[in-house]
């Protein structure tokens, strides 16, 4: 295996500085459009912010190691997505339309204590990845949790229930996220499915509120948030 191939194969010293002079140059191009737009960190991108920052990786990265491409002409891209992230943020901020259509829109995810049942058919909630999203907010089940919305940045917001308006809800550990094979009763239990709450009779009892999706019940609580 010829070594000098795979590491230097026709790299010349003079190549070698221009990637240098290259990379610097390409990296301070980023540095500055990420300045530009002000944003501090990719959780606080929309989609829309997302692709633009994406595609900055092709405009910068080729440039950095192709001789044939000068660096100019990733200056004159690079300055047109500049002009064009600009134009979007204006319309977006005069057109509510044209805004949902490039960043989407929130999603309520949890409503007076249910997780909405519409959006988890849609497919546009996953279980788990929500349910980890309440945790790490000290959330311990539905029933803390007047609303949950879901915005465009990914961010995941919530409005609780005072302490006193705590209600029983669907547990969100998944020591107390397990189905009953037993019903007490005088109990109440929770959808696994969409938080519905039930004093059901049986273990297996259809849900009322979500039907045939569901047939698994988890024992509802009812404690009150510590801060």
């Amino acid at each position: 295996m010829d070594w000098a191939s795979i590491f230097i194969y026709d790299t010349t010293w003079a190549f070698a500085a221009e990637i240098l002079i290259r990379v610097i140059v390409m990296f301070v191009l980023i540095i500055s459009f990420l300045r530009f737009t002000g944003k501090r960190g990719v959780r606080q991108l929309s989609i829309f912010e997302l692709t633009i920052i994406l595609s900055l990786g092709s405009i910068a990265g080729d440039p950095m190691f192709t001789k044939e491409l000068p660096i100019i002409q990733a200056v004159i891209i690079m300055s047109t997505v500049i002009l064009l992230y600009r134009l979007c943020t204006w319309g977006m901020m005069k057109y509510q339309p044209f805004e949902d259509l490039l960043e989407g829109k929130s999603l309520y995810i949890v409503e007076d204590g249910m997780l909405v049942y519409d959006k988890i058919v849609e497919g546009k909630m996953s279980h788990d990845e929500f349910f980890a999203e309440m945790r790490q907010q000290g959330v311990e089940h539905l029933g803390q949790v007047r609303t949950g919305l879901l915005e465009t940045d990914g961010n995941f917001s919530l409005l609780l229930y005072p302490p006193d308006d705590t209600s029983y809800g669907l547990p969100l550990f998944p020591k107390q996220y397990q189905a009953v094979e037993q019903v007490e009763s005088g109990t109440y239990y929770a959808c696994m499915y969409c938080g519905y709450l039930d004093f059901i009779s049986d273990a297996n009892q259809q849900c009322g509120r979500c039907e045939d999706n569901c047939r698994n019940w988890a024992k509802a609580l009812n404690t009150k948030l510590v801060r």
